[in-house]
C-alpha cells in the first residue's frame, strides 16, 4: 500500500475540546470519573471560598449519573465582550475558559481559587455524554444541555426564581469508554466532600447516594476544623495505659502584605500531633488535595523538624552518636495542611503535586516558630516527642550499619568517578548521572551525602540502540552506569535479577540545552534497549534543571539582593508579577536565560536540583500498551540506516518544537 502524500491536509488542528477526547489523560485521571466530577465540585468549593456559597450537594444516581449544586452566585449567563456565546456555555467548551485568571486585584473572589488554567469543567463536559447546566441568577432560571462536548439545547430561560435565591447546578453522565471503571469512586467522592466541610468553615457539604430503597444522604460539619478531622483521620493510636496521647497541634498564619516573593493573603493552616505510625495525612492547595504533597508539604516538615531539633539540642535530648534527620521526625508526625498560594504551579492538569519552591520557605517560616513555642510550653510531650524521634534514628541507624556490611567486599569494584553515599544499597539512594566533570564538582559539593550519589559522565554517550548486549561494556562510560548501578544488561522479554540495584532512583541530570537533550536521549536509548525493566519499575527520572535566574536588586538594609531560579517562561512570568506587586519595576530586574548547571554553586545547584522538596523530577514511564510503538519510534530516531526517515519525520513534525526550548 503506497504511503499516503504529505502535504497541507495532513496537518490536523485539534479545535474545541477535540484534544481531551484524543488524549484524556493528559487532563485527567483515567482510573474513574472522579476526578472530572472533582473539578465541578472544585468549582462550587470556589464559590463557598470566595464567601458567596453555604450550601453545596452532591448526588450519584443509580445510572452513574452525578450532581452538584451549590448557592453560590451562579454562572454569568450575559456574553462577553468580543464574543459570541454566553459565558456559562464557553466555559464548558472552551479550554483556558474562566474567570479565575485575574489575581491581580486583592478583593477578587478567585484570588485563592484552584482553578488555573480554566480547563476544568471543560474537561468534564468533553469526556460526558451527557452534561445539563442550570443556573439560578438575576431572579431567573437558565438551563443548557451538552452531549458529547457539544450544545444540544442552547441556553435559554426554563423558570423563575427569588432574586436572592442564586446557585449552579451541574448534572453530568460521564462517557465510561474514556475510564478504566465506569463510575465515580463513593470513596474517594466521600473523603473529598469531607475534606472541604473541613477546610471551608461553615459551608454544609452533603452527599446523597440514589439505592434500590431511594436516597442515603449524608451531611458534614465540622466546627473545630481541621484538629477535629485530624483526629477522625487518626483514629485510635497505640499508647501505653499510663501514656497520655500528644495533643494536636494547631496553628495558622497570613502573610499582610507582598514581601520576598510572598504575597499579601498567602499562607497556611494547619493541624499534626505525634505518634508511632505517623508520617501520614493530608495536604491541600486553595481547597485542592495535593495528594503527593509538594513544596508546601515540604515547607512544613522543615518547620516542624527544625523546631524538634532545636529542642532537642536544647535540653541535651540527642542520643549519642546518632544523627537525627527530618524523616526520623516526619515519620511520626500525622497531619492536616491547607496552603493559600496565590499563582500555585502544579506538577500536571490533575493538580496532585505543588512545585512552587516559594511556598516551602512560606510554610516552614509560619510552622517552626509557632512549634517552638509550643514545645517549650509543654515540656513533658516534648520530651515524650524526642523519645519518639530517637527510637526512629536509632533504627534507621542500625539498618543502615547492617547494609554497610553487606555490602563491604564489592566497594573496590566501583566506578572509579563515583562519588557515592551512605545509602547506597538501599531504596533510599539516588544516583545522579551528571553531565561534565564541572557540573560534577558542584554537584558533589552541594548534594545530601547521606544518600544521593554521583557519577559524571565525558561527552556524549554511546549510541547503544544497535549496539549488542555483549559489546556494550567496551564503552567506559556505559561500563561504569550499570556497574554502579548493579544490574546486568537486559530486554523486555527477561526476568532480571534486582537484588542487587543498589539505587531507589537513577536521575539523569543534563544540561538545559540541546546538548543536555541530546545526552538525555543516549541514556535513555541506553536504558530502553538494554535496561528496560528498570524504566518498566519505575526507577528512571529526568531532572530538570532552572531554565531562568531572576536577580532581584537590594530593598534597603533588610532586603538584600536576591536570586531566584525558575524553570520555565511560565513561571517566569508569574515570578515577575509577584515582584511588581512587591513594588519592583520590572526594568530592575536582571534575567538571565542561562545553559548550564555549572553556572551553579553548590548552594544553588542544591536548592534548585538536587533537594527533594524543591527539584523538579519527571519519571520516565513506558506507554501502556504502546511499547512496540515506543521502539518502532527509537528505531527510525536511533538506528543508523534511518536517516531519510529521521529527515522526513523533523519535515513534518518540526513545527511542534517549541521555539525557546
Amino acid at each position: 500500500m503506497a504511503e499516503k502524500e504529505y502535504d497541507a491536509d495532513s496537518v490536523k488542528v485539534l479545535r474545541g475540546l477535540e484534544p481531551v477526547r484524543a488524549r484524556p489523560g493528559m487532563y485527567t485521571r483515567t482510573d474513574s470519573p472522579t476526578h472530572i466530577v472533582q473539578e465541578v465540585i472544585d468549582n462550587a468549593a470556589d464559590e463557598a471560598l470566595g464567601g458567596h456559597a453555604t450550601n453545596i450537594e452532591v448526588t450519584v444516581y443509580k445510572d452513574g449519573a452525578v450532581e452538584v449544586t451549590d448557592n453560590g452566585r451562579g454562572i454569568p449567563v450575559e456574553i462577553p465582550k468580543g464574543e459570541t456565546q454566553p459565558a456559562v456555555e464557553l466555559v464548558f467548551v472552551q479550554l483556558h475558559a474562566g474567570g479565575k485568571f485575574d489575581k491581580e486585584d486583592e478583593n477578587s473572589s478567585y484570588r485563592f481559587s484552584g482553578g488555573l488554567h480554566g480547563v476544568g469543567v471543560s474537561v468534564t463536559n468533553a469526556l460526558s455524554t451527557r452534561l445539563e447546566v442550570k443556573v439560578k441568577r438575576g431572579g431567573k432560571v437558565h438551563g443548557l444541555i451538552f452531549e458529547n462536548g457539544h450544545c444540544v439545547e442552547p441556553l435559554a430561560e426554563v423558570g423563575k426564581c427569588l432574586k436572592r435565591d442564586t446557585g449552579t447546578t451541574v448534572k453530568c453522565w460521564p462517557d465510561p469508554k474514556y475510564f478504566d471503571s465506569p463510575k465515580v469512586s463513593i470513596q474517594q467522592l466521600e473523603h473529598l466532600i469531607k475534606s472541604k466541610a473541613v477546610l471551608l468553615r461553615g459551608v454544609s457539604v452533603s452527599l446523597s447516594i440514589e439505592g434500590t430503597d431511594g436516597f442515603e444522604e449524608r451531611t458534614w460539619t465540622y466546627a473545630d476544623g481541621l484538629p477535629q478531622y485530624l483526629d477522625e483521620l487518626i483514629g485510635e493510636r497505640e499508647i501505653a495505659d499510663d501514656e497520655v496521647p500528644v495533643p494536636i497541634i494547631a496553628g495558622e498564619f497570613y502573610h499582610q502584605e507582598n514581601t520576598d516573593g510572598i504575597s499579601k493573603g498567602e499562607g497556611a493552616i494547619w493541624a499534626l500531633s505525634f505518634g508511632p505510625g505517623g508520617g501520614r495525612g493530608e495536604s491541600y492547595v486553595n481547597l485542592i488535595p495535593t495528594l503527593s504533597g509538594g513544596t508546601h508539604e515540604a515547607g512544613m516538615r522543615n518547620g516542624v523538624f527544625e523546631a524538634v531539633k532545636s529542642f532537642m539540642e536544647h535540653h541535651s535530648m540527642m542520643q549519642r552518636g546518632v544523627k537525627v534527620s527530618s524523616e526520623d521526625v516526619w515519620n511520626n508526625v500525622y497531619y492536616v495542611l491547607a496552603a493559600k498560594v496565590l499563582d500555585p504551579q502544579f506538577q500536571g492538569q490533575t493538580k496532585e503535586k505543588l512545585t512552587n519552591r516559594d511556598a516551602m520557605k512560606m510554610v516552614a517560616s509560619a510552622v517552626k516558630p509557632m512549634m517552638e513555642t509550643w514545645l517549650t510550653q509543654n515540656v513533658d510531650h516534648a520530651k515524650r516527642i524526642s523519645d519518639l524521634v530517637n527510637r526512629s534514628a536509632a533504627a534507621r541507624n542500625k539498618s543502615t550499619q547492617k547494609i554497610e556490611k553487606r555490602k563491604t567486599t564489592g566497594i573496590n569494584l566501583m566506578p572509579a568517578k563515583l562519588t557515592d553515599c551512605e545509602a547506597a544499597g538501599t531504596m533510599e539512594a539516588e544516583l545522579f548521572l551528571v553531565e561534565g566533570d564541572s557540573a560534577g564538582g558542584s554537584a558533589k559539593m552541594g548534594r545530601n551525602n547521606e544518600f544521593q550519589s554521583l557519577l559524571p559522565l565525558r561527552g556524549k554517550v554511546l549510541n547503544t540502540w544497535e549496539v549488542d548486549a555483549g559489546r556494550i561494556f567496551a564503552n567506559s562510560e556505559v561500563h561504569d552506569i550499570f556497574v554502579a548501578l548493579g544490574i546486568e544488561p537486559h530486554t523486555l522479554k527477561d526476568n532480571p535479577d534486582f537484588s542487587g540495584l543498589r539505587y531507589g532512583k537513577l536521575c539523569i541530570l543534563s544540561d538545559a540545552d540541546v546538548d543536555g537533550s541530546h545526552i538525555q536521549v543516549l541514556l535513555l536509548t541506553m536504558l530502553l534497549r538494554h535496561a528496560p525493566k528498570l524504566i518498566e519499575r519505575g526507577h528512571v527520572y529526568i531532572s530538570q534543571p532552572p531554565l531562568y535566574r531572576i536577580d532581584v536588586p537590594a530593598q534597603g538594609k533588610n532586603k538584600p539582593l536576591r536570586k531566584i531560579y525558575v524553570s520555565d517562561d511560565v513561571e517566569k512570568m508569574s515570578m515577575i508579577e509577584k515582584l511588581k506587586r512587591e513594588g519592583i519595576a520590572e526594568e530592575k530586574l536582571s534575567i538571565q536565560r542561562f545553559k548550564g548547571l555549572g553556572e551553579m554553586n553548590p548552594e544553588q545547584l542544591w536548592e534548585t536540583t538536587l533537594c527533594p522538596d524543591t527539584r523538579r523530577l519527571i519519571q520516565v514511564r513506558l506507554p501502556e500498551g504502546e511499547v512496540s510503538e515506543a521502539l518502532k519510534m527509537f528505531d527510525m530516531l536511533m538506528a543508523k540506516n534511518e536517516s531519510a526517515s529521521r529527515k522526513e519525520w523533523m519535515e513534518r513534525r518540526g513545527n511542534d518544537v517549541e521555539a525557546d526550548v
